[in-house]
């Protein structure tokens, strides 16, 4: 067998291997609001901006507003945050 008929046989193998190894996406995360179905993640990446906008608003009321800084990079992180942390907490049961 040459040894590019032993690659392609190789990569189609380990394509195989690769697509078994996938879970199958019979139950969805998902939440019914009126009716119809949203993603989990949705509401929690809602939720994480209402609470950056909280801490940002708090920070800058008593005067703390310069230690997340810079704030490009501070409340991005702050939001990812609070998005993972309450998606844990609520829909990882």
């Amino acid at each position: 067998m040459s040894r590019k008929g032993r690659d392609a046989r190789t990569w189609r193998g380990s394509l195989v291997l690769l697509t078994l190894a996938l879970p199958a996406c019979s139950n969805a995360p998902s939440v019914p609001v009126l009716g119809a179905y949203f993603p989990d993640w949705l509401f929690c990446i809602l939720g994480a901006v209402l609470l950056a906008l909280l801490v940002h608003t708090l920070l800058i009321r008593r005067g703390f507003g310069a230690w997340l800084g810079p704030p490009a990079l501070a409340y991005p992180v702050l939001t990812a945050l609070f998005a993972l942390s309450a998606w844990l907490l609520f829909f990882q049961a």
